[in-house]
C-alpha cells in the first residue's frame, strides 16, 4: 500500500470520499440532460424509470438511475399548505395586537397573496373600532369606503345597515343596548319549547313569573 493511500484513508471524513478517482467528474452522454432530470425531479418524477424512457436514447438507464440516487436522500422542503377559510377568519376577527407572531407572519403571507384580504381587513378592524369606540358619526363614511372596494358581500353587508341607518347609528353611539330584552325574550321561548307547545297561557305565565 503507498503513502498516497494511506494519507488519502487517513484524511477520508466519509466513506465516499474513498471513492474518489480519476473516473469521477468526467464528461458523459447525460451531462446535458442533468436539467431536464433535475427539473423532472421537482415535478414529482422521483422514478428513474419514466425520465430515462424520455431520453433513451441520450443516456443509459444505469446512469438515469446513478445520477438520481443522491437525489432521493435529500430532504426536500415540506409543501405548504395554505390556511382555511376558518382560519383566516379567526384571525381577522381578533385584534392586532392579540395576535401571536407566527400567526401575525402568516396573516401578512396571505395579505400579500390576496390583496382583497387586506382591504378586507381593513374594514372589519374599522367597524370594530367603531363598535367599541362608540363612533356611530363613522358609518357612513364607513359604507362609502366599502363601496369603493370589490367586496361584495361586504357590499351586502352595508346595504343592510342603510336599510335602518338611524337605528344602526345610535347602537354604535349610545351605551344602551337591547340585550337585557332579549335575553329576557330567549328565556320565555325556552320555557315555551320545554312544554312541547302542550301548555296553556295559565301554566306559561306561572312558570315565567316563576322561573
Amino acid at each position: 500500500m503507498t503513502y498516497r493511500t494511506v494519507k488519502q484513508l487517513a484524511d477520508a471524513n466519509a466513506p465516499e470520499e474513498l471513492f474518489r478517482g480519476q473516473w469521477q467528474n468526467r464528461p458523459t452522454k447525460l451531462d446535458a440532460f442533468k436539467p431536464y432530470l433535475h427539473q423532472r425531479w421537482e415535478d414529482g418524477c422521483t422514478n428513474a424509470w419514466q425520465p430515462w424512457e424520455e431520453i433513451t436514447e441520450r443516456g443509459g438507464y444505469g446512469a438515469v438511475r446513478d445520477y438520481l440516487r443522491p437525489l432521493r436522500t435529500t430532504p426536500r422542503p415540506p409543501d405548504v399548505q395554505p390556511p382555511s377559510v376558518r382560519t383566516v377568519s379567526g384571525w381577522l376577527l381578533t385584534h392586532p395586537d392579540a395576535l401571536r407572531e407566527d400567526d401575525r407572519v402568516r396573516l401578512k403571507a396571505a395579505f400579500a397573496n390576496c390583496p382583497e384580504l387586506e382591504a378586507l381587513a381593513g374594514h372589519i378592524r374599522s367597524f370594530a373600532r367603531m363598535l367599541t369606540q362608540r363612533e356611530g358619526e363613522k358609518i357612513a363614511e364607513w359604507i362609502t369606503a366599502v363601496r369603493t372596494d370589490d367586496l361584495p358581500s361586504l357590499h351586502t353587508f352595508a346595504s343592510g345597515l342603510e336599510r335602518d341607518l338611524d337605528a344602526v347609528v345610535a347602537g354604535l353611539s349610545t351605551p344602551w343596548n337591547s340585550g337585557v330584552v332579549e335575553g329576557h325574550v330567549n328565556r320565555i321561548k325556552m320555557l315555551k319549547r320545554q312544554m312541547f307547545g302542550r301548555a296553556g297561557f295559565d301554566l306559561l305565565r306561572k312558570r315565567v313569573l316563576l322561573a
